[in-house]
């Protein structure tokens, strides 16, 4: 599990402070920790619900639930390598190890400096510019590996 970092655990105090003891606060709580910090710190779940009164159970219930909720920071920049049917045949694994190998994590992860997260998805809906990466909402299509690295670069 990854540390919560001082500064994250202080807004993520001061957030909570707020909601404190209101009846129906736990969506609205977990909406404002997520804007403010970018992910919902499982370390913190203990906390939210002592001060909201809520089971952790419910809590990571409703986090789970939710796509919205993350459990684990992302990076600034998300990319997504679309693994459809027609990206997959044109080299979306190539372009996914090589990411893996540049950035230093593997698929699901996020680097460090909490500068990139690296996800696979089913389709982007771009299949005539396979194969295709997503930086955040950002479009890059008919990629080579050594291309896509390029790009992550530039955005460091």
């Amino acid at each position: 599990m990854e540390r919560i970092k001082k500064a994250d655990l202080k807004k993520l105090e001061k957030i909570i402070s707020k909601y404190e003891g209101e009846n129906g606060s736990l969506i609205p709580a977990l909406q404002e920790i997520q804007r403010e910090l970018g992910y919902i710190p499982q370390e913190g779940l203990r906390l939210i619900s002592e001060k909201i009164a809520v089971p952790e159970s419910q809590i990571y219930g409703v986090i789970t639930f939710y796509a919205r909720f993350r459990l684990k920071p992302q990076g600034k920049y998300t990319i997504k390598v679309c693994h459809g049917t027609a990206c997959y045949l044109s080299g979306a694994k190539d372009i996914t190890d090589s990411l893996s190998d540049e950035l230093g994590i593997k698929v699901g992860e996020t680097t460090d400096d909490r500068l990139f997260t690296l996800e696979t998805v089913s389709c982007v809906g771009a299949c005539g510019l396979a194969p295709v990466m997503m930086i955040n909402d950002e479009t890059f299509g008919r990629l080579t590996p050594r291309q896509a690295r390029r790009i992550t670069k530039k955005k460091k």
